[in-house]
């Protein structure tokens, strides 16, 4: 359960903070924080990470129910660690938080612009550390066995 809390969890903000995008801000709108460097910037992201894949809702879509799929039927296997644990949740949420936003509105919300990389979302913070956590436990727990 505490997989599934962490997920709803990511969800929530991720939804929360695209909502409050979406209400104050234009399509394209960039807003400054740190000017050069850290801006929020309003954008419909139709693909994956770096918008590769363009228009392929469909296999994001799958891909996202084949991550719960495959969490169901391996969750009794998987170490019960609060690593393990949080990684599983972070990154099911962060699915299920863009997940919602290709099948309601046909593109991910992104947000987060640091200039140097593509703007991105709490979604996507959740997937990259939930992956990298559970990366560094199999680095660090799996490679003895």
């Amino acid at each position: 359960m505490y997989v599934l809390g962490i997920a709803l969890a990511v969800a929530f903000v991720d939804q929360l903070t695209k909502f409050v995008v979406q209400q104050e801000m234009a399509l394209h709108e960039s807003i400054p924080v740190i000017p050069g460097f850290f801006h929020i910037t309003y954008i419909l992201n139709k693909g994956a990470a770096f918008g590769i894949l363009e228009h392929q809702q469909w296999l994001f879509l799958i891909i996202a129910l084949m991550l719960f799929l495959l969490y169901g039927i391996f969750r009794k296997k998987m170490p019960n660690t609060p690593v393990v644990c949080g990684a599983a949740g972070l990154l099911l949420g962060g699915a299920l938080g863009n997940a919602i936003d290709r099948t309601f509105a046909g593109a991910v919300t992104d947000f987060f612009d640091f200039r140097i990389w593509p703007v991105f979302n709490v979604a996507d913070i959740g997937i990259v550390v939930g992956v990298a956590l559970l990366l560094w436990y199999s680095w660090t727990h799996l490679s003895d066995k």
